[in-house]
């Protein structure tokens, strides 16, 4: 028998047995404050956060916070009054250059790190979220899970080129262990909750 052969017949018929998968289930359920701590975690990180009931209040929020100048890039139709660009009728990915302010939804956010999860089909362009100035986000309140274990159930079940987490505006304390917002990328994160019914409540708790 060649060396080769004594090798990877002696690897095999050294395999260590089986073991389960650990149980994860109590990671896996819904718990009451999510909408709460997720806020909480996502000022920790430099973001702000909002409880809106629609997208009219997110409108006027935006504009008495940055102004009507600021040039606005969103795909959400709701916010076709205030927007300057729709990403959709864009010919060029270099017209992102200037990009002030950009709106996007997100399909969910994590409550323990206050991260959202965003994919190609919600920013149009992937440079979008990262080459703007100043993000907004918005998430419904039913729609903040309270782990990334949850996260990454609800992503291993969708289809999607393109996704990422985002937690927070751009950061970096590389440099004398000093931090710095807005190092490489956008300078402040808005995370709009819309809720009609009781996310002031929970907001509380």
């Amino acid at each position: 028998m060649r060396s080769r052969e004594t090798i990877l017949s002696a690897v095999k018929a050294n395999q260590p047995a089986n073991t389960g998968l650990p149980d994860i289930s109590i990671f896996e359920k819904r718990v009451k404050g999510s909408a709460h701590k997720f806020a909480t975690t996502l000022k920790s990180v430099g973001g702000k956060i909002f409880y809106v009931t629609d997208y009219e209040e997110i409108s006027r929020i935006l504009l008495k916070q940055y102004g009507k100048e600021m040039r606005i890039v969103s795909p959400i139709i709701e916010l076709r009054d205030i927007r300057s660009d729709n990403p959709d009728t864009l010919d060029s990915i270099h017209q992102l250059q200037d990009v002030e302010l950009a709106v996007l939804k997100a399909h969910f956010g994590i409550a323990e790190n206050g991260a959202v999860w965003i994919t190609e089909d919600y920013m149009q362009y992937r440079i979008l979220p990262f080459i703007t100035q100043h993000l907004a986000v918005v998430i419904h309140a039913d729609d903040i899970v309270p782990t990334m274990h949850e996260a990454y159930e609800l992503i291993s079940k969708a289809t999607y080129g393109f996704g990422t987490f985002i937690a927070g505006p751009s950061k970096t304390a590389d440099i004398e262990q000093s931090l710095v917002i807005g190092a490489h990328g956008p300078r402040s994160m808005t995370v709009f909750i819309i809720n009609n019914n009781n996310a002031e409540e929970e907001s509380r708790r």
